[in-house]
């Protein structure tokens, strides 16, 4: 210290010093977890899994950037097809900034690429948001993050936070039905939107304690919105952090009648590359706290992290709490219904709650001006109705 520095005192304190928790392990339902909640452990997991790969590794992205993160990644891939491991990789062409040019050396090394491309056409709306990593048929890693820089950087650099996850156990054998179902939809240049609408609708998520949820569009919900639809009509305590939130009037009801009569405790985003976010969000809170909902928005960085925890049900994988991931994108999502691990997972959320703002109903008529109140309405229609990728250009200045 030179007696220069500014002082940092209370809660800003700990904002300022806030560091990504280390990895924590968990074993329920005879799976074995990981969670990763720095990025930097989750890259290194993620390039480990493709290095010691020894017969296949299969990965979904929807964001591939061409950077330094891309490159490590797609380096990695590159040694492990010319070592013979079967590379199989699905990207969205709409979130990745990568293409043909830059997976070349991937294919010219025996590795399989094929893109999720959107059409001037119905398809033109779907994009493909799950993020999978199978490494061997044996060892899964899901979770909210792509690949790119901004999804591994720390949170003094503002990366985002998210969370990742590895799993091994029988209920892998499930992720790898879909991926494969979904990599020859993918890889067909002739694949029609009705069978992929048959993929999702007949998808059999099954009744037990552990579940792969798919979210897509179809007749009705999907197993996703379903499954979640139905814990929160009759669930008692829910616990979310959540980096996008922008759902049904319908759930947003459910949601409402357990912050009544039950507990609702909601850690959102205070930050984001993309404003209009925060204001749909902010747009529901009023009616959440008028309920007795509990509300905190999450300081330290980008939150882009997606975790429910609903009774004894946690809800983790690639979708958010909004419309475009309830009803619209491919979305990937494991349910696990275990006590413990519920136990496990509310106590993880508890540790962003004191680096967090808690959002009152006496501090959000202070911050609920005209003027915000009119952006807010603005940026729910344009997140619900519109799309992302025109919000993150009319961020409205929030």
């Amino acid at each position: 210290m030179t007696g220069t520095e500014p002082v940092v005192q209370g809660e800003n304190a700990e904002i300022a010093i806030w560091q990504d928790p280390v990895p924590f392990e968990a074993a329920v339902q005879g799976l074995s977890f990981t969670f990763y909640p720095s990025g930097r452990d989750r890259l290194e997991r993620l390039l480990n899994l493709i290095g010691e790969a020894q017969s296949s590794i299969k990965l979904c992205f929807y964001i591939f950037a061409h950077d330094d993160t891309g490159i490590r990644v797609r380096d990695a891939l590159v040694d492990a097809a010319r070592r013979g491991v079967a590379v199989t990789l699905i990207i969205d062409s709409f979130g990745a900034t990568a293409g043909d040019d830059f997976f070349a050396v991937l294919t010219e090394a025996g590795g399989s690429y094929s893109k999720f491309s959107p059409r001037w056409s119905q398809r033109y709306l779907i994009r493909n948001h799950q993020k999978i990593v199978i490494a061997d048929n044996e060892t899964a890693m899901i979770g909210g993050f792509n690949v790119e820089h901004d999804y591994f950087a720390p949170p003094e650099e503002n990366g985002w936070h998210d969370l990742g996850l590895t799993l091994t156990g029988e209920a892998v054998d499930g992720l790898v039905s879909w991926f494969d179902q979904l990599e020859r939809w993918t890889s067909d240049p002739k694949a029609n939107w009705r069978a992929m609408y048959r993929m999702i609708r007949q998808w059999d998520a099954g009744t037990g304690s552990v579940r792969w949820l798919i979210g897509g569009p179809t007749q009705g919900w999907s197993s996703w919105a379903k499954c979640v639809g139905q814990d929160l009509k009759h669930g008692e305590q829910l616990d979310m952090m959540m980096a996008y939130f922008s759902p049904s009037p319908s759930l947003l009801r459910r949601i409402g009648r357990i912050s009544k009569y039950g507990e609702a405790r909601l850690v959102m985003a205070g930050k984001s590359d993309n404003g209009a976010t925060l204001g749909a969000t902010r747009a529901l809170y009023s009616y959440l706290l008028k309920r007795g909902a509990q509300i905190y928005e999450f300081q330290p960085c980008k939150l882009h992290a997606k975790m429910i925890v609903l009774d004894d049900a946690v809800y983790v994988g690639s979708a958010n709490f909004d419309m475009r991931s309830l009803f619209l994108n491919l979305e990937l999502v494991l349910r696990i219904e275990d006590k413990q691990l519920a136990d496990t997972m509310r106590a993880y959320l508890a540790k962003h709650v004191p680096v967090s703002e808690h959002i009152t109903a006496e501090s959000h008529r202070r911050d609920a001006t005209l003027a915000k109140r009119i952006k807010w309405a603005v940026s729910w229609f344009l997140v619900t109705v519109v799309d992302y990728t025109v919000t993150r250009r009319l961020n409205l200045g929030l």
